[in-house]
């Protein structure tokens, strides 16, 4: 199993999102079972390019200093919302699909760069594991945030994830 951390940039990770606590202490928690039971944990950054204070060399653009990459663990930086738009995590992730199929993925934002991730395993036959509460987004012209993490988790992604609890998803990382 590899646990994909995907767009928990400082930009994007703000208090405005849906269940921001929730999602920081179970991002937190996941990493840190990962980290604890041999589980990989890759980052995934996404660069909008320059002038959008989401590119390289933003302060915008590096990990959130609560979820930061432990040295040694790789990060993958993407240009379009599914991480498998990055040539060398899609290699790299493939070579590993081998062994285990199970992709974990948290992160930002629900309706962007997680759906378009989520689509992208399982379509290349990734058993695609989303623990509750670990992937949010902000309000927009047509819904809540609310309303949008639960559309996506609850009926989008119905047929294509397998969803669990925080604690599950830990037990899981002990198997």
């Amino acid at each position: 199993m590899i646990l994909l951390v995907v767009d928990m940039q400082k930009i994007l990770l703000d208090e405005a999102m849906y269940g921001y606590g929730a999602l920081v202490d179970g991002a937190v928690r996941l990493i840190e079972a990962a980290r604890k039971n041999g589980v990989e944990v890759v980052y995934v950054q996404h660069d909008a390019g320059p002038g959008s204070g989401l590119s390289a060399g933003d302060e915008g653009f590096e990990i959130a200093d609560a979820v930061r990459p432990a040295p040694g663990e790789k990060v993958f930086v993407k240009t379009i919302n599914s991480a498998f738009g990055n040539k060398e995590l899609k290699k790299y992730l493939k070579k590993h699909r081998d062994k285990d199929k199970r992709l974990m993925i948290i992160g930002l934002q629900t309706n962007y760069c997680i759906d378009a991730t989520v689509k992208s395993a399982f379509e290349r036959g990734y058993t695609v594991i989303i623990p509750e509460g670990t992937n949010s987004t902000f309000d927009n012209n047509y819904m809540t945030a609310e309303t949008t993490v639960r559309y996506y988790n609850e009926d989008v992604w119905e047929e294509l994830v397998e969803s669990v609890t925080v604690e599950e998803a830990v037990g899981l990382m002990r198997e």
